[in-house]
């Protein structure tokens, strides 16, 4: 019996569990626990596949009032881009999500832009919605670059976050050791018409079974905002916190003594990789 604690650090920049499953740090591991802060109680939430990817435009300078038709206007690129995803957003999936900005938009006023730069995240349900997103915006790239004759690079970032893998199994236990804290959960229906962000721990969840719950911290302050930041530091959240991760360890603990669970956990986790991985590979 041996219990891992493992810093995973840079799962904004990058991915760093990730590049930790590509090391082996996962190897031999039979499950895999975190929990993440939130408005609610969940013993999971629908974290969502995300692909980053970063845009460059190629022109030529010129004089903007002397001889603009001596040009080529990345920037004019840039523009058509954002707005060729504006279009496409009519026909996306309501749980598509595609968002970014333009981080170079060119240097002065009276010169005509020779380089412009995007940079994009988009986010879908499973690998496989994914990938037909990304070839949908990959095109409203392309397009712009043809309609204003500049070069265009695009680049995917290093690693693609994928979609958690739920495990019935464990959020089971999990809930049953949560009620008995007193945490109280938000129904399925919430569950189901919820959307999540993204996390390197989906990727973990297609190499070993996981659980990934959502806790309340005492505040209805959304994430990423200085307010959440605040409160996630505050002496009042610590208590949710303490609370969440003793039942993260009540349930450490039946995985290991309750008879039968533990197959119970990799046999979900056999059907529904055995099935995510099916849409992708028909």
């Amino acid at each position: 019996l041996q219990i891992t604690v493992l810093g995973t650090p840079a799962e904004e920049q990058g991915g760093g569990k990730i590049d930790l499953i590509k090391a082996g740090a996962f190897d031999g591991l039979d499950v895999v626990f975190m929990a993440h802060p939130s408005q609610e109680n969940a013993a999971y939430l629908p974290d969502v596949a995300e692909h980053d990817v970063t845009v460059k435009y190629y022109g030529k300078a010129s004089h903007a009032a002397a001889y603009p038709w001596e040009g080529v206007n990345a920037l004019d690129a840039a523009v058509l881009a954002y707005n060729n995803l504006s279009v496409l957003r009519q026909q996306m999936k309501p749980t598509w999500r595609v968002h970014g900005v333009i981080k170079n938009g060119g240097v002065k006023p009276n010169i005509i832009p020779s380089y412009t730069e995007l940079e994009f995240y988009l986010r879908a349900p499973s690998m496989k919605d994914l990938s037909v997103l990304t070839e949908k915006v990959e095109n409203c790239f392309r397009s712009a670059s043809l309609a204003t004759g500049c070069k265009v690079e695009i680049k995917g970032g290093e690693n693609d976050y994928y979609n958690v893998l739920p495990n019935k199994s464990l959020q089971k236990v999990y809930k049953e050791n949560g009620r008995k804290l007193g945490i109280e959960f938000i129904s399925e229906d919430c569950i189901l018409n919820s959307l999540s962000g993204s996390t390197d721990f989906g990727n973990v969840t297609f190499v070993v079974p996981g659980l990934h719950p959502y806790f309340y911290i005492g505040s209805d302050a959304l994430n990423h905002t200085e307010q959440y930041t605040e409160a996630a530091g505050s002496q009042n959240a610590q208590f949710y916190a303490l609370r969440t991760a003793k039942a993260l360890a009540m349930t450490a603990l039946d995985v290991i003594f309750k008879p039968g669970l533990l197959e119970e956990v990799r046999e979900d986790f056999r059907q529904v990789k055995l099935k995510e991985e099916g849409q992708i590979n028909p």
